[in-house]
């Protein structure tokens, strides 16, 4: 069994620009090993996402799509303290 995702961010009805900040922020504050579910994504914003986020701070672990509307993805950190994410702190 799949681990349980501790935080969850979901881009449904959401402005993909500010999701998206609000995703690396959450990355940001979670620890190593931590896993976040990312629900209601698009084919573009899933792309985006990827863009966003550092690629070797994370794990791609569980991605599911539903009637090709629905997509779901558990990414789960790792070390990450040398990477730099496209939305830095001020």
């Amino acid at each position: 069994m799949e681990k349980a995702a501790e935080y969850i961010v979901d881009f449904r009805g959401a402005i993909k620009s500010l999701t998206l900040l609000k995703l690396t922020h959450v990355f940001r504050g979670m620890k190593n090993d931590e896993v976040v579910r990312i629900v209601g994504l698009d084919p573009d914003t899933r792309n985006d996402l990827f863009k966003v986020l550092p690629a070797l701070s994370y794990e791609l672990v569980l991605e599911e799509e539903r009637d090709g509307e629905f997509c779901s993805i558990h990414l789960k950190k790792r070390d990450s303290e040398s990477h730099t994410y496209l939305y830095e702190k001020e």
